[in-house]
């Protein structure tokens, strides 16, 4: 299982990566897709909305199970993954790359700070 160190994560298995433009670039883990299993649906329908902190701001559809996305800070979201409409399937195959979900404008990027360490949700999983 993956977990880049240059992350930080959520306790519900979303993963932010900070961009050098200031925004934030979130996603589940692998070990949340792994859990899913196949994922056939990622449902957004918040964008250009200010979501809070622990907020839900979508949901993500397996083949057994619909899941809530929640936004692991404050920010308002500017832009959905596109590539994930036609093929949600890549969430599964590549969560930190090109199964992104969301990008977003942060409201506080010291708020960043308060997210979980790879060292901390990788015990958080017991991995």
């Amino acid at each position: 299982m993956n977990f880049p160190k240059e992350l930080k994560y959520t306790k519900d298995h979303e993963w932010v990566r900070l961009e050098e433009d200031g925004t934030a670039v979130i996603g589940i883990t692998d070990f949340a897709q792994s859990e899913l299993g196949d994922i056939v649906y990622v449902d957004i329908d918040t964008i250009d909305e200010t979501i809070n902190g622990e907020e839900t701001f979508g949901s993500i559809e397996a083949v057994k199970t619909v899941s809530d996305l929640f936004m692991p800070v404050d920010g308002t979201i500017l832009e959905l993954n596109e590539a994930i409409d036609d093929a949600p399937e890549k969430v599964n195959e590549d969560p930190y790359g090109e199964g992104w979900i969301v990008k977003i404008k942060l409201n506080d990027e010291q708020s960043l700070d308060s997210l979980l360490s790879v060292e901390a949700y990788k015990e958080l999983i017991g991995k």
